[in-house]
């Protein structure tokens, strides 16, 4: 129960001010009577104050990753500015409109507060800081450079999902190219060729194949359209189940991406900024490159290359040298195995990794744009080439008439 009343809520109030004039607020406190006597410090006399009512539909949204990366980014300039940790926790909860990023936020001050380390209160929290984050925060801690931690821990959040954002740009957009074509096909198919198809029934003569084919699809899409919505449906469905339950699926899916025109070098090359951007993180940190890797392997987001990073860190842990065994694998760019060996040589390896991020998260940034470039005049040809040919297909009997009338 105490736990519960340390939770920070939200308050509205009305009063006046020193020079009494009505004044009216919003502010966050854990209780009814430290927000009034946080309101009389401010010089405010309060006439009413209570709890901040509910929205009736929805409550908390979703803390995304972006938004931990901005909470990091709050934290380390708060430390760097001098901020004891307790007290920047407060002012950054009070700025946060987010109610579920706020009570997280209220219950890691609470827990640091009362003795936890801030790792430790951060790894009760797994499903928004993950074990790299509290690992880092742990490092940062033990060193005494905590500060700097935060504000490496930020860059890498910060950094990691503006690639991620790309990478889902890449993705989607081809699919929304498939979408907009089958939608467009099905309502002309369903809309627009029936009103055709009475009209050539008074014609009294056959129909040309072509236009034969369009009007059996449509009166098959009339007939079955709810069956091809299931089925669609069901395969996506399906599919994302397959991927969430079969870890053999999930790696076989992630091999033959890699291999997809365009789409899989983007994410080829978005794998391998990953790599430099978390191994770069850690090894600055202080982090062994043997347990840097492990946390590496899970966050590149491919199979291809998790397997691969576990071969090198057995390889390495062993002795063999990381340029050498990355050059093995066979999956890592000749820039990127050359980077890290002068890293290796001239002892500044976070550095050279650092700079193999940056590159690649540049070449994925050109290969989206080139690829939105790219897909533009393939949309127009491919929505002319299905609308064009159903036209064809519907007027091409017209034309034969008017010949014969000719």
């Amino acid at each position: 129960m105490a736990e519960k009343a340390e939770k920070l809520q939200a308050f509205v109030w009305e009063g006046k001010d020193r020079k009494g004039n009505k004044t009216k607020g919003e502010v966050s406190g854990t209780n009814l009577a430290l927000v009034k006597a946080q309101l009389r410090k401010q010089g405010i006399i309060p006439d009413k104050v209570k709890k901040k009512p509910k929205p009736l539909f929805g409550g908390s949204k979703k803390i995304t990753p972006f938004d931990i990366a901005m909470l990091t980014r709050q934290l380390a300039t708060m430390m760097k500015a001098g901020v004891p940790l307790v007290q920047s926790f407060d002012i950054v909860a009070d700025g946060l409109e987010n109610r579920g990023l706020q009570e997280l936020v209220t219950n890691i001050r609470n827990d640091i507060s009362s003795g936890t380390s801030f790792a430790g209160a951060l790894r009760k929290y797994p499903r928004h800081f993950d074990d790299l984050y509290c690992n880092l925060v742990d490092s940062g801690e033990k060193a005494g450079a905590l500060e700097s931690m935060l504000d490496r821990i930020a860059t890498y959040l910060e950094k990691t999902e503006i690639l991620k954002k790309k990478v889902k740009k890449a993705m989607t957009y081809p699919a929304a190219i498939v979408v907009v074509a089958i939608v467009v096909t099905a309502i002309l198919l369903v809309k627009v060729v029936p009103q055709f198809e009475s009209l050539f029934k008074g014609f009294g003569a056959d129909l040309p194949v072509f236009t034969q084919m369009v009007v059996r699809l449509s009166e098959w899409l009339q007939t079955w359209w709810f069956v091809v919505l299931l089925g669609i449906v069901g395969t996506i469905f399906l599919f994302k189940e397959a991927i969430r339950r079969s870890q053999k699926f999930s790696d076989l899916v992630d091999k033959y991406v890699l291999k997809l025109p365009v789409v899989g070098e983007i994410l080829d090359k978005s794998a391998v900024a990953k790599f430099g951007r978390v191994l770069s993180t850690t090894f600055a940190a202080g982090v062994p490159l043997v347990d840097a890797l492990d946390s590496v392997a899970g966050a590149t987001g491919n199979a291809v290359y998790r397997d691969a990073i576990q071969r090198i860190k057995n390889d390495v842990s062993s002795g063999t040298q990381l340029q050498a065994t990355m050059r093995q694998q066979d999956v890592f760019p000749v820039m990127a195995v050359q980077l890290t060996a002068i890293g290796e040589e001239s002892g500044n390896l976070d550095e050279m990794l650092e700079k193999v991020a940056v590159h690649y998260e540049a070449v994925v940034d050109d290969m989206v744009d080139n690829l939105t470039a790219l897909l533009e005049p393939i949309i127009m040809a491919v929505l002319g080439v299905l609308v064009g040919g159903l036209i064809i297909a519907m007027y091409l009997p017209i034309f034969q008439m008017g010949q014969v009338v000719g």
